[in-house]
């Protein structure tokens, strides 16, 4: 009965991180707050005709097959925080590791993309 208890409560103390494993990165809300306190750039990877169907309010359009190129000619101040955005997650934290390698020390991926950013009732620019 003990050893259930003990592996129980292990569970239940994992669970919350196993739940996020898939989307890593930062929640909607500490991006608001980096967009509002910190005037973060924001940068969307997705394709163009993704970017046209609605996006974060103040994003740049970089296309994650651009950034290596792009992404230090579209963004210029590299000590603000930059949240780079896509549709799920996947193709922004690719993108992440791009930015870090670029000098951009403070650059996130939005966990979850743009999904997450919707099921948070949060604007995008309307298309």
């Amino acid at each position: 009965m003990l050893v259930f208890i003990a592996v129980s409560s292990g569970v239940a103390l994992m669970l919350p991180n196993l739940q996020n494993m898939g989307a890593a990165g930062i929640t909607p809300t500490q991006a608001v707050l980096m967009i509002n306190r910190e005037k973060a750039n924001i940068v969307d990877v997705r394709s163009a005709e993704e970017f046209a169907t609605g996006h974060l309010i103040g994003a740049r359009h970089v296309p994650v097959e651009r950034l290596q190129d792009d992404l230090s000619k579209t963004i210029t101040d590299k000590k603000r925080p930059l949240i780079l955005v896509c549709a799920s997650g996947m193709r922004s934290g690719r993108a992440l590791g791009i930015a870090k390698a670029q000098g951009f020390e403070q650059a996130h991926s939005l966990g979850g993309g743009l999904k997450i950013w919707q099921e948070a009732n949060l604007p995008l620019v309307p298309v």
